[in-house]
């Protein structure tokens, strides 16, 4: 198959584009800049080069290809204040694909996430989230219109990514957990520190990805998750141990100074299932867990930045 992927350099992406060449798959990959093209093109991916606001390049690259995968957000200006923004670029690009995709029975996968899905207790596949306005409900809307293309001949699906895709490199939660330990000498969590996250490593994921594209049924909504939920005082207790430095709750009031633009996510108690995913896929997480991946020692490198 002839793949497009947008986001294609990034952090999944860059994780997804060697395993579909790996399966055989020619891949098409929208670059944004120099280092971008550079990156996609050593690893044997063909370049286009744009955005994701450059509909007239999304529509072309989806029309030329045998399925498509959307990774690419604006995470720079989502977490730098203007989510809505981000999330309103996404949905132009996603309804500019899946246009160009209707009635060609082609797959069209995109990334969403399992995070606030079903507070308190364990989701799944089935879980729909609640669209309630809010401007993350944007995002919730796009999914919900991806899915609504299996009705227009699409092979559409959703994989709902863990919040913490972990791997070495990851510049991202968990990375910015270190970084917050490493700033107040204390590895922080919020109240008894019992809120799990689910987590998955990167390269699992892109497994997922690939298994969706090849295979998914139309309208599918799938799990990015290897471990159901990972308590978030655990994650501390590890982060404490590497960086010798104590752990200790954060009180929810104090969260936004410890935290910073985590603090919004890290009380979230958001356990998940992926059991559904497997059956339908086959999909085996065969990566290290998230506590193990911490362990190894790469996230408490002196190199480590946040996002």
């Amino acid at each position: 198959m002839r793949i497009f992927v947008t986001g294609a350099s990034g952090w999944i992406g860059s994780a997804v584009v060697p395993e579909l060449i790996d399966a055989g798959h020619e891949v098409v990959g929208l670059a944004r800049s120099d280092a971008s093209a550079a990156a996609l093109t050593a690893a044997g991916a063909e370049v286009v080069r744009g955005t994701v606001d450059d509909l007239d390049v999304l529509r072309d690259a989806a029309a030329a290809s045998d399925g498509v995968i959307h990774l690419a957000f604006k995470h720079d200006i989502a977490f730098s204040g203007d989510f809505k923004g981000a999330a309103e670029a996404d949905r132009h690009a996603v309804d500019t694909i899946g246009a160009a995709l209707v009635g060609t029975d082609r797959p069209f996968v995109i990334a969403s996430g399992v995070a606030g899905l079903a507070p308190g207790r364990v989701s799944t596949e089935r879980d729909m989230p609640t669209n309630d306005g809010s401007p993350i409900s944007i995002r919730v809307a796009t999914a919900e219109a991806v899915l609504d293309l299996a009705s227009q001949g699409v092979r559409s699906s959703v994989v709902r990514l863990a919040p913490t895709c972990h791997g070495d490199g990851d510049n991202g939660f968990m990375a910015t957990l270190v970084a917050a330990a490493r700033a107040k000498a204390v590895s922080g969590y919020v109240g008894d520190g019992a809120n799990r996250w689910p987590a998955v490593h990167r390269l699992d994921a892109a497994h997922l990805f690939r298994l969706a594209v090849e295979k998914a049924p139309a309208g599918s909504v799938l799990h990015g998750v290897a471990e159901e939920g990972v308590a978030l005082r655990d994650v501390a207790e590890v982060i404490g141990r590497h960086l010798d430095v104590p752990v200790t709750s954060v009180a929810p009031e104090d969260a936004a100074e410890h935290f910073a633009w985590l603090a919004a996510f890290v009380g979230i108690d958001a356990p998940a299932s992926n059991t559904l995913t497997r059956e339908l896929l086959a999909w085996e997480p065969a990566h290290p867990g998230l506590l193990e991946d911490l362990d190894k020692g790469h996230y408490f490198q002196a190199s480590t930045t946040t996002a």
